[in-house]
């Protein structure tokens, strides 16, 4: 089962906000017209040159003796024959390139997309924990304040309770301020449409392969190497069209000829001997040639390790996802801190305190899973 099988289910919001962003957003609207503009420019000069009509009218003098002369030449200009068809190959070749760059750049644009979508999911999860949280504090605040005015609480309480919700009101202010932004950002993508995003659930994977099967997937899809690979390959039609150009150019016509009362004309045949104008052209195409292969060479080496770290992240991520997910599950911290308290067990500073490290654990996990999904997301960033 290749890569492009692997996942199995996808959020239905989040792949419409991305279906969104790949036909509104600008910058990929841009470069198709720039890439359209780029395949007729690749497919100009390619044919013969404008064929050459000149008239001269010529007075002599003295008139009686010289005559008038008139001078009608129409020519055509052409390359080597064989010139034509290298330098079609050469234009369908850079037409192909143009499409690996442009599915390079959506899936750039549709990455960076993706991962706001999942920093989404991640801020609307924590979102709800800070509004639970919230909820208790500001019930905690109205019962004590209650049992102070009936002489029954402390002052210690109330204050406390007041600078825990001090808190929990700043994290739930600086939360919805990342949620507005991120969705003020996703908008902007979306080429200025706006976008509603208010998803909690992450898009649902199966294990991601063995590293060596994935980095081959990943590796065999990648439009970027696709790209050098296919600079090699103009690189090399450059080098064949360049050699042809090195060889002589023809030009044939008419020319008329009328003077003293006397008409010549007859058939015009020309031959240009290569000496000076492509001078060193072969040697620049292969240097370019040259630099194409270093390149590709480059990407491919720089890629693996790439893979290889996001893949290494992955696996001890999944790890540490697991971890938090299997003592969080199996604890009911609060609900015991609850019952502590109330039956007058446990301060309310012990309360605070001791609910704070369940709390630090849950935003802790939370963070762990967004990182976790965003590195699953750049492994697959090649099915986008």
């Amino acid at each position: 089962m290749g890569l492009f099988a692997i996942q199995v289910q996808a959020q239905t919001g989040l792949e419409t906000v991305l279906s969104d962003i790949a036909r509104n957003n600008k910058t990929l609207q841009t470069q198709a017209k720039y890439w359209d503009a780029q395949k007729l420019q690749y497919n100009t000069g390619i044919t013969l040159y404008d064929p050459v009509v000149s008239y001269d009218y010529m007075r002599g003098t003295p008139n009686a003796i010289a005559g008038n002369q008139t001078d009608i030449t129409v020519v055509q200009r052409f390359d080597f024959p064989s010139v034509y068809g290298k330098k079609k190959k050469l234009a369908n070749e850079q037409s192909k390139q143009s499409d690996f760059s442009m599915t390079a750049n959506r899936q750039k644009i549709l990455l960076e997309a993706k991962i706001i979508c999942i920093e989404l999911v991640y801020r609307n999860k924590l979102q709800q924990k800070i509004e639970e949280r919230k909820t208790k504090t500001e019930k905690f605040l109205t019962d004590f304040q209650t049992k102070l005015n009936k002489g029954e609480g402390n002052v210690l309480d109330v204050n406390k309770a007041k600078l825990q919700l001090i808190e929990i009101n700043k994290d739930y202010q600086l939360n919805i301020s990342s949620i507005n932004q991120l969705t003020q950002k996703l908008t902007e993508l979306n080429g200025g449409m706006e976008v509603a995003f208010t998803g909690t659930d992450y898009p649902d994977y199966m294990p991601l392969p063995p590293f060596e099967e994935l980095e081959k997937e990943i590796e065999n899809n990648d439009p970027v190497r696709k790209y050098l690979e296919q600079q090699k390959v103009i690189s090399q039609k450059q080098i064949e069209v360049t050699k042809a150009l090195t060889l002589p150019k023809f030009e044939a016509g008419y020319h008329y000829q009328g003077i003293l009362g006397q008409n010549f004309h007859g058939a015009r045949i020309g031959v240009s001997i290569p000496i000076w104008e492509n001078k060193n052209r072969v040697k620049q195409s292969q240097a370019e040639l040259s630099v194409a292969e270093v390149q590709l060479n480059e990407h491919s080496n720089e890629h693996y390790y790439d893979v290889k770290q996001l893949y290494e992240k992955y696996i001890n991520l999944q790890k540490t996802v697991n971890d938090y997910q299997n003592v969080l599950s199996n604890i009911n911290s609060v609900q015991l801190l609850d019952k502590a308290l109330s039956f007058g067990e446990i301060t309310t500073i012990q309360y605070f305190l001791e609910a704070s490290y369940f709390y630090t654990a849950t935003n802790s996990y939370l963070q762990a899973e967004r990182e976790y999904y965003e590195v699953i997301a750049e492994l697959y960033r090649y099915q986008l």
